[in-house]
């Protein structure tokens, strides 16, 4: 089995871009990755591209070889569709190749374009990642189904809106400095209380914006790295993939997540390291109460004590386990079929040290994990540098 190696990321500035089309946003990422992988578009294989609502926002299905065109790539190309979790599923799906031998060379990644339509027709597209029959019908979108979770978790294990405004507050901060955020202004905790409530007990600093962007990376054997001399010293290392029943309340409780239980124990398990090992988490907080159920999913958490990590300090940049040095969903943007793809991305820039939070890295293994819908699917990688 061979060893899949990060030969290069790209991704596109992270924001409202409504004038610019879907194929110009991934044209632009696919090139920055391609550039930073020095791989002949010739030597790709195959693309592996992930969207969730292209159909709905720009009218345009069958978009995977639009894409392959637009990066310039001759090459089978598929179109992943997971939710959120959907370049978590494609660039899942690249490892899975390369590892077994169909390709020495991929492209993966994903594109969203949100912001060209307006914020009910965007929301009413999101809307549909949930149970149409039990959920959507019902008048149910992401906001108010991230409320129940809130408001279960808080039922059962304590906490209150004061320990969420510290994830938002802690992931503006960790947003400053990277050129791709949406979002970099520092936030403090009183902001965080005191914005309009989208969904009790969610305020506005509670919920991730509404984004355009695309993501891509070049993912390569370990054998066409060392034969074509390329530089490529983060590897994948493990990947998993979990699932849940799509509507809340047909799970046994809304406050945890066993999709990403699943996906970390499996990715674990393949990467064969441990938690101890990882020293930075990028984790799918589309809104703060999903960062804090997804650390305790993953298991750097026992139920109930996520919630205080960031008030703690645990999860800072200079904490024990930085959480989102990205800026998170929260505050990077949730361009929602690119988002699985940049969080590799990101993480292989924090781990080579050429992300601008690379300071606050202590060790050589880094963690991803996306999810779609209410957690009803998750992709968690495991990412090491190898050289």
């Amino acid at each position: 089995m061979s060893r899949v190696r990060v030969a290069g990321v790209g991704l596109t500035e992270f924001g409202r871009a409504p004038e610019r089309t879907g194929r110009e946003l991934f044209a632009e990422a696919s090139a920055r990755a391609l550039d930073d992988a020095g791989v002949d578009r010739e030597a790709v294989s195959a693309l592996h591209y992930g969207n969730f609502m292209g159909a709905l926002g720009e009218r345009q299905g069958h978009q995977a070889p639009l894409m392959a065109e637009a990066a310039g790539l001759r090459c089978p190309a598929t179109r992943y569709e997971l939710a959120c979790a959907s370049a978590g599923a494609a660039v899942r799906g690249a490892v899975q190749s390369v590892r077994g031998g169909e390709a020495d060379v991929v492209v993966a990644g994903g594109m969203e374009r949100m912001t060209n339509r307006t914020i009910e027709e965007t929301t009413e597209a999101l809307a549909i990642a949930a149970d149409e029959l039990f959920e959507v019908r019902a008048g149910v979108t992401f906001p108010g189904a991230y409320a129940l979770m809130a408001r279960s978790y808080f039922e059962r294990f304590g906490g209150g809106p004061a320990d969420l405004a510290h994830v938002a507050v802690k992931n503006h901060a960790n947003a400053v400095p990277n050129e791709y955020a949406q979002y970099r202004e520092e936030i403090a905790v009183d902001d965080a209380l005191d914005a309009p409530t989208i969904a009790d007990p969610l305020g506005l600093y509670d919920s991730c914006p509404v984004t355009d962007g695309a993501s891509a990376v070049v993912l390569v054997s370990e054998s066409y790295a060392e034969e074509n001399d390329v530089d490529a010293s983060v590897a994948v290392v493990g990947s998993g993939q979990g699932g849940d029943r799509l509507a809340l309340q047909d799970r046994a409780s809304p406050a945890r997540t066993p999709a990403t239980d699943d996906a970390a124990a499996e990715a674990f398990a393949d990467a064969g390291c441990s938690r101890e090992d990882v020293c930075a988490v990028e984790v799918h907080d589309c809104f703060t109460i999903a960062e804090v159920c997804a650390l305790e999913g993953l298991g750097f958490y026992d139920p109930g004590e996520g919630i205080g990590a960031a008030r703690r300090g645990e999860t800072t940049a200079d904490g024990g386990l930085p959480v989102n040095l990205s800026g998170g969903l929260k505050a990077k943007g949730h361009p929602v079929g690119a988002t699985g793809g940049s969080q590799v991305a990101e993480m292989t820039r924090l781990l080579r040290g050429d992300h601008p939070n690379s300071d606050a890295v202590d060790g050589t293994v880094g963690l991803t994990h996306n999810a779609g819908g209410t957690v009803a699917s998750a992709v968690v990688h495991l990412l090491e540098v190898v050289e």
